[in-house]
């Protein structure tokens, strides 16, 4: 008798555990189908470690995105090419990109919106060792950039500018930040198109820069939207609020200088205290406006070589 009421104890046990066991798969699965809810409702944006995202940070951080309806939600890469990817395959909504990498997506199918220019630049920095101090001198030498982005046509235009022969320059695609700072170091590339803050990190490892995006008075930094997905209901109301929330965000780092926000720097872009301290402290941040057609027509024309 004692053996029987074991043997039930026992399966009761098991029965509960079973029943247990179901009903974690099942809350997890609601769980997961919940976030999916979510995530889909969320405003995505593609972001880099870089400065030019610094007012999609600060945002996040002082929790201005929270009153749009679905909230904003930061998707992090370390390679314009992944975030341009995720921006094609519909994975983000928008990404802070340049006007090049945007153009030729809405080229090849993907039509953009741009909602707002940003204040990057990019800067031809050269390798210290390599000796490297005039355009003319990157003959049969290698520059890191990413193909079809404003690295692309910031290395053509020192080509052209010198008069060098384009199959003379070898252009060579590494299209993560960090590890082109860490091939600068290394000694592996002889040239870099970098943006802050990589490029006051090879500054400070006393690298010349011998081309910057602001001598050619390019203004090539922007935040595009896929034009198809703003065209959805309620999406239109979270591009508003988004504007609202970036502006303020800017208006606060103009305000108290971009040094202010050195932790979410440190944070984000991964720098060390006295690299922080190395950035340029004069960066302004423009509240969100369309990109100029003058920077328009130069990409235009450059893609309608390649």
């Amino acid at each position: 008798m004692k053996k029987i009421a074991l043997t039930i104890l026992a399966c009761l046990l098991l029965i509960a555990c079973g029943q247990s066991y179901e009903e974690t798969k099942r809350i997890t699965r609601e769980q997961r189908k919940e976030a999916a809810r979510k995530d889909s409702a969320a405003l995505k944006i593609a972001v880099m470690p870089t400065l030019d995202c610094m007012p999609l940070y600060v945002a996040q951080h002082y929790q201005l995105f929270d009153t749009l309806y679905g909230g904003v939600r930061l998707k992090y890469f370390k390679a314009q090419m992944d975030c341009d990817s995720a921006l094609e395959r519909g994975r983000v909504e928008g990404a802070v990109t340049d006007l090049v990498r945007a153009m030729n997506m809405d080229r090849k199918g993907t039509k953009m919106r741009y909602v707002a220019a940003t204040n990057a630049y990019w800067q031809l920095v050269t390798n210290r060792n390599a000796r490297i101090k005039k355009l003319k001198q990157l003959e049969d030498k290698m520059v890191a950039m990413t193909r079809y982005s404003v690295t692309d046509m910031l290395a053509d235009c020192a080509v052209d500018s010198s008069k060098l022969d384009k199959d003379h320059v070898f252009k060579v695609q590494v299209n993560d930040v960090f590890v082109r700072v860490l091939m600068l170091q290394n000694n592996i590339m002889d040239a870099l198109c970098l943006t802050e803050p990589q490029a006051s990190q090879a500054r400070q490892m006393k690298n010349p820069v011998v081309l910057d995006t602001r001598s050619q008075n390019w203004q090539m930094g922007v935040i595009a939207f896929r034009e198809h997905e703003m065209r959805r209901q309620g999406r239109s109301k979270q591009l508003a609020l988004f504007v609202k929330a970036y502006n303020q965000a800017c208006d606060s780092l103009n305000r108290y200088g971009v040094l202010h926000y050195r932790s979410i720097i440190k944070k984000r872009c991964q720098l060390k205290d006295e690299q922080v301290d190395a950035l340029p402290k004069d960066l302004k941040f423009p509240r969100a406006k369309g990109p100029r057609q003058h920077d328009i027509d130069i990409v235009t024309k450059w893609l309608e070589k390649k």
